[in-house]
């Protein structure tokens, strides 16, 4: 696996644009996130179907047509400089087909933020552009507006990235060891959903594969984790990192348990509880970018800065 392009880092005055291309955003939490950019020096613009519903489906955030028209316009637009999404919820792969993906390449790098829902897009923005992304907190997400720890990591990410290419999680080893590759991941329930699509990596091997989910059942992890195995997905994977696995299971044991059943065999170094995905003071963590995984003591070091 080939480490990615890496964006330029934002400076001060950057224009960030805000889109939602999943789920429905709450106006008040969408303000307090606007608030915390223009704190940071930015001067963030909301894509004009940010706060919309979907006629129909009432989990979705305006009409597929206009979720995919806000992101393509936002990225082909010269004076943006990153994109961020709003939240995540479900929704993208309604729309990432829509998107014209060679007027986005020719429109050239850009710093894209987001998780959950928004695996597919780091996905396709992998598949599709070659492009260094950051699965990272979103600008109307809760655990962003409330969370000084998911601030500053993300903030330090876009402004002095070789400040955090050392990733310090505090965790412990599900499988010890170290191991070298390419960032990748996201949401499990997303990559196992995204699997055969054209926007999807054919598999992860030769990298670092980041895993989290929210609210699921142990056995539904058990279905999706399963389903990677079996197609072959996770062969030759380099590493692991676990994030978080909130309102999941019965409680943390039993999703512990069932991770070493499906994934403690593969021979691969194992990180667990990293803190990032659904949790009080995500960290933000590139995907497509080389770095080396120390299981035992919890580090991820990024051979390069994720922004150039």
């Amino acid at each position: 696996m080939k480490e990615l392009l890496r964006p330029a880092r934002l400076a001060p005055g950057a224009r960030v644009a805000v889109v939602a291309p999943s789920g429905p955003v709450p106006e008040e939490r969408l303000q307090a996130g606007l608030d915390v950019l223009r704190g940071w020096d930015l001067d963030p613009v909301v894509a004009p179907h940010v706060l919309d519903r979907h006629p129909t489906f009432d989990y979705l955030a305006g009409t597929d047509a206009d979720r995919a028209a806000d992101l393509q316009q936002a990225w082909c637009d010269p004076t943006v400089d990153a994109v961020l999404c709003a939240r995540g919820g479900y929704g993208v792969q309604r729309m990432v087909d829509l998107l014209d993906w060679e007027a986005m390449r020719v429109a050239g790098p850009k710093v894209f933020v987001g998780f959950s829902d928004i695996t597919a897009l780091h996905e396709a923005f992998a598949v599709r552009l070659g492009l260094v992304t950051l699965h990272g907190p979103m600008a109307a997400g809760v655990d962003f507006v409330k969370n000084a720890r998911a601030q500053d990591h993300l903030r330090a990410t876009l402004f002095a990235p070789e400040t955090v290419t050392t990733i310090a999680s505090g965790s412990t080893a599900l499988v010890p060891g170290r191991a070298r590759g390419v960032t990748l991941g996201g949401c499990l329930a997303l990559l196992a959903a995204d699997l055969g699509t054209p926007h999807a990596r054919p598999s992860a091997a030769g990298g670092l594969l980041c895993l989290e989910d929210v609210g699921e059942d142990t056995y539904r992890l058990d279905r999706y984790l399963t389903q990677l195995l079996r197609a072959g997905w996770l062969t030759e994977v380099r590493g692991i990192l676990l994030g978080s696995w909130e309102d999941c299971g019965s409680g943390y044991d039993e999703v512990r348990a069932l991770l070493a059943d499906r994934i403690g065999g593969l021979g691969v170094p194992v990180a667990e509880q990293f803190g990032f995905g659904h949790c009080p003071g995500a960290l933000t963590i590139p995907f497509g970018v080389a770095a080396e995984l120390d299981a035992d003591e919890g580090v991820l070091t990024l051979d390069r800065p994720a922004l150039r």
